[in-house]
């Protein structure tokens, strides 16, 4: 019988070290799932749309949720034990939750019959804040979305870990113990 592959979410607002802990976890070898929202704001911005999430959030979002969902399914067809999201579902609602604007039922349904395994959730690090092209979150824009994040998880019905700060390889570790002693 085939094991079912555990899906582990990082989660976090801009400038918590999700990406760059998600890419040293690929290279030890482990499966990952990137973020895909960089994707969906560069495919707008061609378009001519420059801030697609500021513009239409709904539709940004609606576009997110489609693309964590396919990422989400890719589990199903997986052989690997564990495989990492940088981000997962429950991000999108926090997200719309944190400009105050409404979606649709479905949104929920959608996060609420699609669990995963995990969420660690990495908290703002001043230390490493930038903006750029896609990341255009203040450090206090960011910090306010981390709060958004942590509850939106928690209204999902998920236990929230918070990995500290530290080095990629301490961070890295931390993950790795806490989902062995889950086990």
């Amino acid at each position: 019988m085939k094991k079912k592959t555990k899906r582990i979410v990082l989660a976090g607002g801009p400038s918590t070290g999700k990406t760059t802990l998600i890419n040293h976890l690929a290279t030890k070898g482990y499966n990952c799932e990137e973020e895909i929202s960089r994707k969906v704001i560069l495919e707008a911005q061609a378009q001519g749309i420059d801030q697609l999430f500021l513009t239409n959030p709904l539709l940004f979002s609606q576009k997110l949720l489609a693309g964590r969902l396919n990422q989400f399914k890719k589990a199903e067809t997986s052989n690997t034990a564990l495989l990492f999201y940088d981000r997962g579902m429950p991000d999108v609602t926090a997200y719309m939750d944190y400009i105050g604007s409404h979606y649709p039922h479905n949104f929920a349904e959608t996060i609420f019959n699609n669990r995963y395994h995990m969420v660690f959730l990495l908290p703002p690090w001043k230390e490493i804040h930038v903006t750029d092209n896609e990341r255009y979150e203040s450090f206090e824009q960011g910090s306010l979305i981390y709060k958004y994040l942590k509850n939106g998880y928690k209204q999902f019905g998920y236990e929230v870990i918070e990995v500290p700060f530290g080095s990629l390889e301490e961070r890295s570790t931390f993950i790795l113990d806490k989902i062995n002693k889950h086990h």
